[in-house]
């Protein structure tokens, strides 16, 4: 190969696969350098300069200069598969350097192949993986479709990179809010805490940095425009957005939405909390197969144990309950929020109160 060859095999692979010059010409060097010292078979140690300017290759065994024409009789097939794994080396790092600083970001790409179970997503110069686990069990993809999901994990195995997708993890639902409403990329909004069954349900609290902003609302958008964005990436899986305060009193009623509450008794020192709700809103509070009040603990971090009325009266004949009750002061304002953001014609959601498409 004559020295302008070179260059141009150099500027072809910086310009086509983004790999550094510098580590194209280090990729190269090494790689004659292995192939002189197959083919010299020499006690001498063997070294290989190239000149990044000129492209002109200085090659040494020991103190003696190698004539060029020995060079040229090299196995070419031996240095040629060396670069190569040079080349996909560096291809390798420029990836994984990309992508791990992606962690946790939304990515699109193209459904490219199915193995098993697991999907295979073309992510225009790599592929990532979308594993099973990590799929929601409502969804389905054929391909080519187009599929959204979080960047879980990048590693290096071998020569490539594992992109580690998911569209369960409930950072994939925060990233979704934080593209879908501005004032949480601003800050001006920000999201306390979020339980998430995927595919099914999901609880999100959110607070207000400006008393002029609506947390809630704004989550929510005019006629229920931004949250039916989001339901619709989930594929209809549901979404309570309620607000957050640092109150125990208030922030688990608001939790346990869309059941009403009539009081809750506090154990601070074992942050178990006993709800006390109408009879007729038991199964409402639970959730089907526990499911509401399994997510509100989870969202608040406190034990939740919920009573009816009636045995909350059987407790208090078998000694002193300490009682608080709530208001709806306390429940904050479901009806102002949809008088103001949804058209119930088009929408479900509201303050504190199951979203759904």
């Amino acid at each position: 190969m004559d020295k302008e060859s070179l260059l141009r095999l150099v500027d072809s692979l910086h310009r086509d696969k983004e790999i550094a010059k510098e580590v194209v010409f280090q990729g190269i060097e090494a790689a004659l350098t292995t192939a002189a010292k197959k083919h010299f078979r020499s006690q001498e140690a063997v070294s290989i300069q190239i000149d990044r300017t000129t492209g002109e290759i200085v090659a040494m065994e020991g103190d003696r200069k190698i004539d060029p024409s020995e060079l040229g009789r090299i196995t070419a097939q031996t240095a040629k598969q060396v670069i190569i794994q040079k080349i996909r080396e560096a291809e390798r790092d420029v990836i994984y350097e990309d992508f791990s600083d992606r962690k946790g970001v939304i990515v699109s790409g193209k459904v490219q192949r199915f193995e098993g179970a697991t999907m295979i997503v073309n992510l225009g110069k790599t592929e990532g993986v979308l594993q099973k686990s990590e799929q929601t069990a409502n969804e389905q993809y054929n391909i080519g479709e187009r599929v959204r999901a979080i960047v879980l994990d990048v590693k290096k195995v071998g020569t490539r990179v594992k992109i580690t997708l998911s569209r369960t993890h409930p950072d994939f639902v925060r990233k979704l809010f934080e593209l879908e409403v501005p004032e949480i990329a601003e800050n001006t909004i920000e999201i306390k805490a979020l339980a998430r069954e995927p595919g099914h349900r999901t609880k999100i609290a959110v607070s207000s940095t400006d008393e002029n902003v609506d947390c809630v609302g704004a989550c929510v958008g005019m006629r229920g425009s931004r949250i039916k964005n989001i339901v619709d990436e989930l594929n209809g899986e549901k979404i309570d957005i309620i607000r957050w305060s640092e109150e125990p009193e208030v922030l688990l009623p608001n939790a346990l939405k869309p059941a009403e509450v009539s009081g809750i008794i506090l154990s601070p020192e074992n942050r178990t909390a006993t709800i006390v709700v109408p009879n007729d809103q038991l199964s409402l509070a639970i959730g089907k197969r526990g499911q509401n009040v399994r997510l509100a603990s989870r969202l608040t971090e406190w034990n939740i144990d919920i009573i009816t009325d009636a045995e909350f009266e059987e407790r208090q004949k078998a000694g002193d309950v300490d009682l608080v009750e709530v208001t709806e002061e306390n429940e904050g304002s479901a009806e102002e929020l949809t008088e103001k953001n949804v058209d119930p014609a088009n929408s479900e959601c509201s303050d504190n109160v199951e979203s759904t498409s």
